[in-house]
């Protein structure tokens, strides 16, 4: 009898790992079909843009995302509000699944200044890793050439090459390596494919109200952002807050010459950099009183989680070239804390442009990112009392142009706060248990408690209540939101497998 008890427990991981591989060979033997179909999928220009040619973009990209999933017999749906950018849904019910899951992507980009990209943003250009441009008809199963280094190094380039196209590439795509590998879902697979991400999800919230009943689920999974730098998978529990603020400090009412009012009349642009220069020390801590008091303590279980992953800090300040980092924690650690980034400052004119005079008006562009327990409601009440106590007057709240006033127009974001999925979830236990399973040399799993971007992960956990967590397939030097976008291939191979490993088996895992 311990020998039947001893067949069947070995049975089982062995089937799995046929099962995987499998799904492995089809993704290895088709990438060809793979590149074709992701291509027309990124030639589709999706900045979501309020006009008439950005909302037509972004239906173009949407009629062409439910086209993929009825290509794999998914009905896709179109769902709209009023005033809104469309989302596609499509749903695939398994009989005997007990638990559903919604896989959420974005098909919607950040603007581009072609001018400053090496290939067309628009037109997917693959190059390889000496950044030589290839043919896309990439033979299935290609053998490396030394010439060329690996293939799996090669990158495909375009805007939402890997933000965040290859995610909902990467989603549908699985549904057919588990077909061709005769495996099944073992969850309700649920797509929800957002196409306002990058104009600031202003109607998602709506979309999620109005659409509850549909997008009921167990569990949201963000299938959004990079891996780590190191190159392993990384499971992300959460993500920071964020809250952007537009600030505009004032001077004379007209230009004055510096010779005759430089050491009388206020500066403006000097005003604004002590200022700013208040708000944040030289390692990066927030000097705003109180600004860390609602801050929430990594848990036992977060730290513990921290202190395996890889260091990579020496490996990026080389790459990076900078001279020093901030603070003395590691780049992981850091996104535990609240940040403030200058976007931008503008004041007068520098280079042949400057002119020896005292500007009217100097401004900034910050954004700060939170972490639990933070609001952005909080946050705006700590800067603005900081402010005042600095001597200026709001606009809006009596600030005058009489002498003596100092005077500063803020300008807020909607902004949003951060959310973070408990370790001891069952859901993210699950997720642990399942990608180890499928990938056992990533064991121990990198598990990240919060994101260092910033997505509004707290609708879906407002809106229904269930854990939200985070997985990345993208290279961590991918570019997003910068010139030269991509995506490297042997990422969006892992991707497709790492999903299929989840539909497959997230329901066999899951208490």
């Amino acid at each position: 009898m311990k020998y039947l008890v001893l067949v069947l427990l070995f049975a089982l991981p062995l089937s799995a790992q046929t099962e995987q591989a499998k799904v492995r060979d089809y993704i290895r033997t088709h990438q060809r079909g793979i590149l074709a179909e992701f291509v027309e999928l990124l030639k589709l220009e999706n900045v979501a843009l309020n006009n008439a040619k950005g909302r037509a973009d972004i239906q173009r990209n949407a009629d062409f995302i439910v086209k993929m999933l009825e290509k794999r017999g998914i009905k896709g749906q179109v769902l709209n509000v009023e005033g809104g950018f469309p989302a596609v849904y499509g749903e695939l019910l398994t009989p005997g699944a007990t638990k559903t899951v919604v896989f959420y992507a974005h098909f919607d980009g950040q603007p581009v200044d072609p001018s400053k990209w090496k290939t067309p943003p628009f037109e997917p250009t693959l190059l390889d890793s000496a950044g030589k441009p290839m043919p896309l008809n990439l033979n299935p199963g290609i053998v490396p050439d030394p010439a060329r280094a690996n293939p799996e190094d090669f990158r495909l380039y375009a805007r939402g090459a890997s933000d965040d196209k290859a995610g909902v590439l990467g989603l549908i795509t699985a549904l057919d390596a588990m077909k061709a590998a005769g495996v099944k879902p073992s969850v309700n697979i649920k797509f929800f494919f957002e196409g306002e991400e990058e104009a600031g999800s202003e109607h998602l919230g709506a979309i999620l109200a109005k659409y509850s009943d549909l997008l009921k689920s167990d569990l949201w999974i963000l299938c959004d952002g990079p891996i780590h730098q190191s190159g392993k998978l990384q499971l992300v529990y959460g993500a920071r807050g964020v809250m952007g603020l537009e600030m505009t400090v004032y001077g004379p009412n007209r230009a004055l010459h510096s010779g005759h009012y430089g050491n009388w009349s206020p500066n403006p642009a000097l005003d604004l950099a002590h200022l700013l220069a208040g708000m944040r020390d030289k390692d990066g801590r927030i000097t705003i009183p109180g600004f860390y008091d609602d801050v929430r303590k990594p848990t036992t279980a977060e730290e513990q989680a921290l202190a395996v992953f890889p260091d990579v800090d020496s490996k990026l300040k080389s790459e990076l070239k900078l001279g020093r980092t901030l603070g003395n924690q590691r780049v992981e650690r850091s996104a535990l804390e609240p940040a403030l980034n200058i976007r931008g400052i503008r004041a007068g004119s520098v280079g042949e442009a400057a002119a020896n005079a005292i500007m009217t008006e100097a401004s900034a562009s910050i954004d700060f990112r939170l972490v639990p327990d933070q609001s952005p409601q909080s946050v705006r009440r700590k800067v603005e009392q900081f402010i005042r106590q600095q001597g200026y007057k709001i606009e809006g709240e009596g600030a005058s142009d009489q002498p003596g006033s100092r005077r500063i127009r803020l300008q807020w974001e909607t902004g949003y706060p951060p959310t973070r999925t408990s370790f001891a979830a069952p859901a993210a236990q699950a997720m642990v248990r399942t990608i180890e399973a499928a990938f056992p040399q990533q064991k121990p799993l990198l598990r990240l408690p919060t994101l260092g971007g910033s997505v509004p992960a707290y609708l879906f956990e407002q809106q229904f209540k269930v854990p939200v967590m985070i997985l990345p397939i993208a290279n961590y030097d991918n570019n997003q939101h910068a010139a030269n976008e991509n995506i490297r291939l042997g990422n969006l191979w892992q991707g497709i497998e790492l999903y299929a490993s989840l539909m497959a088996g997230l329901g066999q895992h899951w208490d």
